[in-house]
């Protein structure tokens, strides 16, 4: 710990916060902070602004204090400052400098504002591209070069951790800097701004804000599901702006059609652009993301070590990244050297299979059954058709990779299967789910269905 800079420290604390915590939390709150020093007693950190301060002490002090503890291994008191300068990229919209500048008694413009905060980590030149993303990324480039003309809304989903809000805040940023004016919230913000303008009475205000700008960037859209008078309000904010020839991108957790809870017309006003899915992705991909992100913290890596990473950790980019802000940190805390020994030590330590070996079998039969439209006896019986055998082989897959169970164990569990059909079974998935999208994805859908 004596070694240990305070910025490592923190780091590793990030980075388990990262994967106890709702990505909005920790992206909002909790990404931007910085340690900046510590002595026997007092533990410093920087934090954007005297808001994101008071909010950090007020909700989640005691989590930070007891994660800091648990990393460093020491009692620490948390002492939470103001950055002299931010973190994150801010903006706004030219104001004239000269004092004796004539002014027009008419506004041709819309009002000033300021945009929100974007993060400076999220840009184009470091979206890690692969074929899961590629139409994603491709679109999101096209729409920031051409607002308004390509892709009017761009529409991107994904499960979460995979890339919307990169791509978003890289579309923002883009356009910020030639000068546009650009608007990025949470659907969670748009609705609370809606709510209090109507509250306040104040609603002409919300909508100058929100109808002026030219780019308008909303994160996690399915939030809004059941909000009918805020689908209202977004309903004539889009039409408004779409009609005006200016930029909508949309992000959601699941396509259009999915969105149920939902106004149709909103739905349909979805799909009039582009639609492009992120997918999860490939071993290779993941490879490259880690061996991206290592060179940025200035970390030497070999590709063993980057290869065990890639295939312990498979469900989204996030816990992918946090895994590996938790191992570097951890080593430089412990001192010890990244080799493909110590990693496989740290990430058992950092990420203990207890929550896996928890899981009944059951549970997974009873979850493949369900995304398959079986049910649990299928699984058990001598039915051979293809999506029972295909259903099967998944379940065998888990038990196996999940719950770390021998192929006899599954055999017996399975209705008596042989010890070679479970190894076979087991071995064609694993290779599936590097190989083929789809499948991958489907293994995904059902382990979160059972983790959850």
């Amino acid at each position: 710990m004596s070694e240990s800079t305070a910025r490592e420290v923190w780091r590793a604390v990030l980075g388990d916060l990262q994967l106890q915590l709702p990505r909005p939390t920790f992206e909002t709150w909790l990404k931007p902070t910085e340690g900046v020093a510590y002595d026997d007693h007092v533990f410093v950190v920087e934090a954007p602004n005297s808001f994101a301060v008071e909010w950090l002490e007020r909700r989640i002090y005691h989590a930070l204090q007891k994660t800091l503890k648990k990393v460093s291994g020491r009692e620490f008191e948390l002492r939470l400052k103001v950055k002299s300068e931010g973190d994150f990229y801010a903006v706004e919209q030219q104001a004239p400098a000269a004092s004796n500048q004539v002014v027009s008694a008419t506004p041709t413009a819309p009002p000033l504002f300021e945009m929100r905060s974007f993060n400076p980590k999220y840009s184009f030149d470091s979206f890690v591209a692969g074929p899961s993303n590629q139409l994603a990324l491709s679109a999101s480039r096209a729409v920031a070069e051409s607002p308004g003309q390509t892709y009017n809304p761009l529409f991107l989903h994904s499960g979460a951790g995979l890339g919307k809000t990169h791509l978003l805040q890289a579309i923002g940023k883009t356009c910020a800097s030639r000068g546009m004016s650009v608007l990025y919230v949470t659907s969670e913000q748009f609705t609370n701004e809606f709510i209090t303008a109507i509250r306040n009475r104040t609603t002409e205000d919300f909508r100058r804000r929100y109808r002026s700008v030219q780019v308008l960037l909303i994160d996690d859209v399915q939030f809004l599901s059941g909000k009918e008078q805020t689908h209202e309000g977004f309903f004539h904010t889009f039409n408004d702006l779409h009609n005006a020839g200016n930029q909508v991108v949309v992000s959601s957790d699941r396509p259009p059609r999915e969105l149920v809870s939902i106004e149709d017309r909103l739905r349909s006003r979805f799909e009039w652009g582009l639609i492009a899915d992120i997918q999860p992705p490939d071993l290779e991909t993941r490879m490259a993301i880690l061996a991206a992100k290592a060179d940025q913290m200035s970390v030497d890596m070999a590709d063993s070590v980057i290869e065990l990473i890639a295939k312990r950790v498979h469900r989204n980019v996030r816990e992918l990244e946090g895994s590996l802000n938790r191992m570097v940190a951890y080593s430089q805390l412990m001192n010890v050297n990244i080799t493909l020994e110590s990693t496989l030590r740290i990430l058992n330590e950092m990420a203990p299979e207890s929550d896996a070996r928890s899981i009944d079998p059951q549970r997974i039969f009873e979850q493949v059954a369900i995304f398959y439209a079986l049910s649990v006896g299928d699984l058990m019986a001598k039915n051979r058709t293809k999506k029972v055998a295909l259903a099967r082989q998944v379940a065998m897959y888990l038990l196996i990779y999940e719950l770390q169970l021998s192929p006899t164990q599954v055999g017996r569990l399975l209705g008596g299967r042989d010890h070679s059909t479970v190894v076979h079974g087991a071995g064609k998935i694993n290779g599936e789910v590097t190989e083929n999208g789809q499948v991958r994805k489907d293994v995904l859908a059902i382990k979160e269905a059972i983790f959850a």
